[in-house]
């Protein structure tokens, strides 16, 4: 009879580590769940950021200084395609087809 309350000493605190680990696992879950919630936010924001008029003529003058070739009959296509999703309203399809054409000019 003395190891019974032995052994249930040894189960509640077995039966505590559990509750910890379970109470840590729910916090990570929270966490991530609140990361990924927020981080197509923080995207969207972005790209609709950099998908200025300023920033399409920035571009175009450094895709006039390019040397004729490949890269710049690429960056000449992102641009167009940068300027029509910006008229139609399409952000952050305008900020990725500007990206592209920045990366064009920058050659490789």
């Amino acid at each position: 009879m003395s190891q019974i309350p032995a052994m249930s000493l040894a189960l509640a605190q077995e039966q505590e580590k559990e509750g910890n680990v379970m109470t840590k696992l729910l916090e990570v879950i929270a966490i991530a769940a609140v990361a990924f919630a927020v981080t197509p936010a923080q995207a969207a924001k972005h790209a609709a950021g950099g998908c200025s008029s300023a920033n399409l003529e920035k571009t175009e003058t450094a895709i006039e200084n390019m040397a004729d070739g490949d890269g710049k009959f690429v960056a000449q296509k992102e641009i167009a395609a940068a300027q029509d999703s910006l008229l139609n309203g399409k952000m952050g399809a305008c900020g990725a087809h500007l990206n592209k054409a920045m990366h064009a000019t920058m050659g490789k």
